[in-house]
């Protein structure tokens, strides 16, 4: 009994649990599963993750599955700008691949909303971000803009290193991303062909980091716009205003002009003429500074000349009220100065007289003449000329100043119009004037008869006239009497006349127009050769020194430009008193313009002061034949 329930009791506790090796068997299948599924979600987590715009379930063709498995990590920017264009940048970014040296990256730009140009391009270790909207896509086909269209593309094709101008940038290095911020884009109103036309040409700039950083740094392009880019005014609520043209020219070499029209205040007081212009900008308003005097390389003698300022203004709060008027004149004003060099009566000329019948002759008489420097003796001395350029009274600045008056004008020219010394060039004139037209307005004004001179043989037996200028402080002629006697023998009629600032005018125009012939040493006398008839002779005696060159600028050139006959007579060393101050072989001998680097002064105190001259006679007889000769052609 006992040996047969023991073997019932193990066959029952046998039947009751599996076999040793088929537990082993289900154990390791549910642990392989396990690790399957635990695989499968960690992969699926980690595709979630990385990728968080993917489906977990979408269903691709092999081909595009490939793609998909090799597109990178997508990096999501979100853009905008102040004309109102916005929105989410998916950005393709490849990391650099091991086993290659700087290889390319693939980058991929996709704007959120349909419709929107993808731009896609290849670039070393650069993901480059561009926004276009529909508007430049559709009009970067134009024709007109093909050319710049296809400039931008070859200047972000061209270079492995350089992205294109005009787009944003992100660069990817060691995986460092570097960032630039958008392009300034244009105003919504703005048409989209100028947008694209600019947009390739803006500049940029780039900020660059370090090998294994991994912050986005971020950098706005400068605000700076190419010259080029149009400006649509309607967008800046009136845009720039327009460039005013200058009041002034500073080209000439001898003076500075100012003419100019309009609500014209002349502040007699403070030296300034003010132009009202109310369409005048805060930013591009004038202010000039003028020395009404055709002196303007000369610093010593500009120093001496009262300033003008030329301004405009808007006449509102911004540009300061204008002065008041106390005198509206309906002439035109033509400003000029009397100071500097003038009382020399070639400086009377050359720098002013002349010059203001160039300037004023235009206006036949009807305009005010506003003086500067005023010397009261110069108008008594010059008044038929004045009088006969202007019917009104002379205006003195210093004086109306003094009394506060405001001067206004529609039209004014401050400062003359200066051409060569005493010599108005017709090319040059406003008018069309000439030197010629200058010597007739002063035979007109003085009433000189003569506008020609005596001719030999023409039955009435009268000799011509020659008028010998003589000087009483420097540069004399010390044979005057032995020049006068060789006058008379070859068969003129001498007349010595010593020029003086204050002989009359009309005085000496008479003495001077009455003659045939004018001789003199190089100085300010032989200006009175104006006063001379068309067709007679100017012989010019010229001091030892080289001073051939100003001779002939001062006096050669205009006499000739007159109508005269000109003759030069250079005096040799032996006659002049030089050769009594100097040892022989000295260098004013033997290459005297050597000396005139030494400048002005000393040409004028050593070569033109500081010598006489004693004319050999028997050479300048010769000189006297050939004006007798002039006369008789």
């Amino acid at each position: 009994m006992k040996g047969g329930g023991g073997a019932g009791d193990k066959a029952g506790r046998g039947s009751g649990r599996l076999p040793q090796p088929t537990l082993r068997l289900e154990s390791q299948r549910f642990r392989l599963l396990s690790i399957v599924v635990g695989c499968f979600v960690f992969c699926l987590v980690f595709l979630l993750s990385s990728r968080p715009d993917a489906t977990a379930f979408d269903t691709v063709s092999p081909r595009a599955s490939l793609e998909v498995a090799r597109r990178p990590a997508v990096k999501t920017l979100r853009a905008s700008s102040s004309a109102g264009l916005s929105g989410d940048f998916h950005v393709d970014v490849l990391p650099q691949q091991q086993g290659e040296s700087r290889g390319h990256l693939r980058q991929s730009v996709e704007q959120s909303g349909g419709g929107d140009k993808t731009a896609t391009e290849w670039v070393r270790d650069t993901v480059i971000v561009e926004e276009r909207s529909d508007a430049e896509v559709s009009e970067a086909a134009e024709p007109e803009e093909a050319e710049r269209d296809g400039n931008a593309v070859a200047a972000a094709s061209n270079s492995d290193d350089q992205p294109a101008p005009g787009t944003d940038t992100e660069e990817v290095q060691d995986n460092a991303v570097r960032t630039t911020a958008a392009a300034t884009v244009a105003s919504t109103a703005q048409p989209a062909a100028e947008t694209t036309a600019t947009a390739p040409d803006r500049p940029e700039e780039k900020t660059r980091a370090a090998a294994g950083q991994s912050k986005l740094q971020e950098q706005e392009q400068p605000a700076r716009q190419r010259q080029e880019e149009r400006h649509d005014p309607a967008q800046s609520g009136g845009g720039d205003q327009p460039q005013q043209p200058p009041l002034c020219d500073f080209s000439d070499f001898r003076s500075d002009i100012c003419d100019f029209a309009g609500d014209i205040r002349m502040d007699a007081n403070a030296s300034a003429f003010v132009v009202v212009d109310p369409a005048t900008g805060a930013d591009n308003g004038q202010w000039h500074r003028v020395r009404p005097y055709p002196r303007k390389g000369d610093e010593t003698c500009m120093g001496r000349i009262t300033e003008i300022t030329v301004r405009t203004t808007t006449g509102g709060a911004r540009g300061g009220a204008p002065p008041r008027c106390t005198r509206t004149h309906a002439s035109p004003a033509v400003v000029f100065s009397i100071g500097g060099y003038t009382g020399n009566i070639f400086h009377d000329f050359s720098d002013v007289l002349v010059p203001l019948y160039n300037t004023a002759q235009r206006y036949r008489g009807d305009v005010q003449l506003v003086m500067a420097n005023v010397a009261s003796w110069w108008l008594v001395k010059y008044d038929k000329l004045l009088r006969e350029l202007s019917r009104h009274a002379p205006l003195d600045l210093a004086k109306a100043g003094a009394a506060g008056e405001v001067h206004c004008f529609r039209h004014a020219v401050v400062s003359l119009r200066a051409h060569k010394e005493l010599i108005i060039e017709r090319e040059r004139s406003l008018d069309g004037l000439a030197t010629p037209d200058f010597t007739r307005f002063l035979r007109r004004a003085l009433s000189l008869p003569r506008d020609a001179p005596t001719r030999l043989g023409d039955g009435t037996g009268q000799k011509p006239r020659l008028l010998i200028i003589s000087r009483h402080r420097t540069r004399l002629l010390l044979n005057l009497d032995a020049v006068v006697r060789a006058a008379e023998e070859v068969g003129f009629e001498a007349v010595v006349n010593e020029s003086d600032v204050g002989n009359d005018i009309s005085k000496v125009g008479g003495l001077i127009n009455s003659c045939d012939a004018l001789v003199g040493v190089h100085g300010a006398g032989l200006t009175n050769m104006m006063f001379l008839p068309p067709g007679a002779t100017l012989v010019q005696i010229v001091p030892w020194g080289g001073l051939q060159w100003m001779a002939r600028a001062d006096y050669g050139d205009p006499a000739e430009a007159m109508g005269l006959r000109y003759i030069q007579y250079e005096v040799a060393v032996g006659e002049s008193t030089l050769k009594d101050k100097f040892p022989k072989g000295h260098k004013i001998f033997t290459n005297p313009t050597a000396l005139h680097k030494k400048g002005f002064m000393f040409i004028r105190q050593t070569l033109m002061d500081g010598q006489d001259i004693t004319v050999d006679v028997g050479r300048f007889r010769e000189v006297l034949l050939q004006v007798l000769n002039n006369l008789a052609q």
